[in-house]
């Protein structure tokens, strides 16, 4: 009798074949430079804390504080008895923080994505979207049942192409693109495909999960390029720069109210605590008094890419503090990974799907949090386990 998960064993073993297999590592300690991995004290150079906010005091106290207050939980979904006057008043802090009309706060950036999307274009309409954009802007344009069309990786020409051929077709559109790009560390054209959806009268959103805390002073993408209140829909993250949890979407207030009477995990998911929303609040605050913290992550991360790429590294297109280590195929790269944690960092491998094949790397994410010291210590072993694998 076959076994009805015999593809399940087929897929895991074709996986570990591959060396594409997934392995979890644990943590042990709280987010930092600094971090217990699998029980091991070592340098973290994976996370997305580019700010180092993510264990500062403010922010901890803040949330202790909400949760005395508030209690564990809020036991509803926002459209029902789940709304605080927390969530109002971060959404008020973001929407002036952005320097638009308003803003939604919901779980998370993924969940953003998937609820703005279909809240404004559905199966009569055509969505065109950067070819390297996130999972989450995937998701939430499958769910929209739009037709789908991709235009070339920061092509404002391409997708003006693309528009013109195809808009006319469809009751409306929309364009979609990553702020900053989480694999390579590049920036979207945000100017040149401004320019292209408002010839044609194409709604435009932004996913600048990446950006924020990082490009525009800090206020993200929309702000470096000096378009504020411009896009249609921003989308943002609490869990990379801000260093907590859940998702942003900004915007008119126009729009911001539609998408509250239409967007699924806004209204059938419970709301985020009152814990993580103080948190969030108090890190929005804390970007906002200073660019102190930007300039030290971006001060860290051109010394470590120059000092990468004088050692003789393939750091790829970025443009910004992520610095994608090239390395070409998965097995190198997840071997890379190992000997890099055997030395003390903690710097995980990307492979296929996450990046295409033959793509494969290590993903420096650098912080604000790092020292000098730090950053010395890293490079060291880099270099020693670049030379060891022949890398350089």
């Amino acid at each position: 009798m076959t076994d009805k998960f015999d593809f399940i064993h087929e897929e895991m073993e074709r996986l570990e074949r591959e060396k594409l297999l997934i392995r979890l590592r644990t943590i042990n300690s709280s987010v930092g430079a600094h971090m217990v991995v699998d029980g091991k004290p070592v340098l973290n150079f994976c996370t997305n804390d580019y700010l180092g906010l993510a264990n500062h005091p403010r922010p901890r106290e803040a949330a202790k504080a909400a949760l005395d207050k508030w209690g564990a939980g809020p036991a509803a979904v926002r459209s029902i008895a789940g709304t605080l006057d927390l969530h109002v008043e971060l959404e008020r802090e973001m929407a002036r923080f952005k320097g638009v009309e308003d803003a939604l706060y919901v779980q998370s950036g993924f969940c953003a994505n998937q609820a703005v999307i279909p809240a404004l274009v559905g199966k009569e309409d055509v969505i065109f979207s950067d070819r390297l954009n996130h999972a989450s802007i995937i998701d939430g344009c499958r769910l929209a049942r739009s037709k789908i069309i991709v235009f070339e990786h920061r092509d404002p020409e391409h997708a003006e192409h693309q528009i013109r051929e195809h808009l006319p077709l469809y009751r409306r559109g929309m364009l979609i693109t990553d702020g900053v790009f989480s694999m390579d560390g590049d920036v979207a054209p945000l100017d040149k495909l401004y320019e292209v959806a408002s010839k044609y009268g194409v709604m435009t959103m932004v996913d600048d999960a990446h950006g924020e805390g990082v490009l525009g002073k800090g206020r993200g993408i929309v702000h470096h390029f000096g378009l504020q209140g411009k896009f249609d829909v921003e989308i943002g993250t609490f869990s990379k720069a801000f260093g907590v949890v859940g998702g942003i979407i900004a915007g008119s207030k126009l729009v911001m109210d539609f998408v509250r009477q239409k967007a699924r995990p806004f209204l059938f998911s419970s709301a985020v605590t009152a814990a993580d929303t103080a948190a969030c609040l108090e890190s929005v605050r804390i970007l906002s008094e200073s660019e102190e913290l930007v300039d030290k992550l971006w001060s860290n991360a051109e010394y470590f890419k120059q000092s990468m790429q004088q050692l003789g590294f393939d750091t790829g297109k970025t443009e910004t503090p992520i610095v994608p280590v090239m390395l070409g195929e998965a097995p190198l790269a997840k071997q890379f990974s190992a000997r890099l944690f055997e030395e003390g960092i903690f710097a995980m491998a990307l492979g296929f799907p996450t990046v295409p094949q033959g793509e494969a790397r290590i993903r420096v994410m650098n912080s604000a949090s790092h020292s000098r010291e730090d950053l010395d210590q890293a490079l060291a072993a880099f270099e020693k386990v670049g030379r060891e694998l022949g890398v350089i």
